[in-house]
């Protein structure tokens, strides 16, 4: 499969708010990712097919020295091709070179995710509870901390 990873711009905002809409029980809509495209902590990445449409996005938020991964969502159709590994691996190799530590909130039924992250280095860190609905579940909270 052909694609590359470029930055979210506004031609792929309807493509990413339709892969939320798949992806995650309390989406992000369109005009909350477009508030991301002039947020300066904020830097959104997308998988691009060769005929521009969006086969998967990653969003990160950095405060200072912290970094915050958003979501990380692929098109179940484009799923075990390693777009996820892709999209993490940029925010993993900007958070070695600029912070302290990443981290990020998953389900811990989500077992394809948890294990992605786990792969990367990230380490569980505590536990949100409650912290989704539809259905109801805790969150686990995932940390990747680097040498500074």
């Amino acid at each position: 499969m052909n694609y590359k990873l470029v930055p979210m711009d506004r031609s792929h905002l309807a493509g990413v708010a339709e892969l939320e809409r798949m992806c995650f029980s309390t989406p992000w809509n369109e005009a909350m990712l477009e508030e991301e495209l002039y947020n300066d902590t904020a830097s959104f990445i997308v998988a691009e097919g060769e005929d521009g449409s969006v086969l998967g996005y990653a969003g990160l938020h950095v405060v200072l020295d912290e970094g915050y991964i958003d979501n990380v969502a692929v098109r179940p159709s484009c799923r075990r091709m390693g777009i996820a590994d892709r999209l993490l691996d940029v925010f993993v190799r900007f958070g070695q070179a600029n912070l302290a530590f990443l981290t990020l909130e998953v389900r811990p039924s989500n077992t394809a995710a948890v294990a992605l992250y786990e792969k990367n280095g990230f380490r569980e860190a505590g536990r949100r509870k409650g912290y989704y609905d539809n259905p109801k579940e805790d969150a686990l909270l995932l940390t990747r901390e680097f040498a500074r």
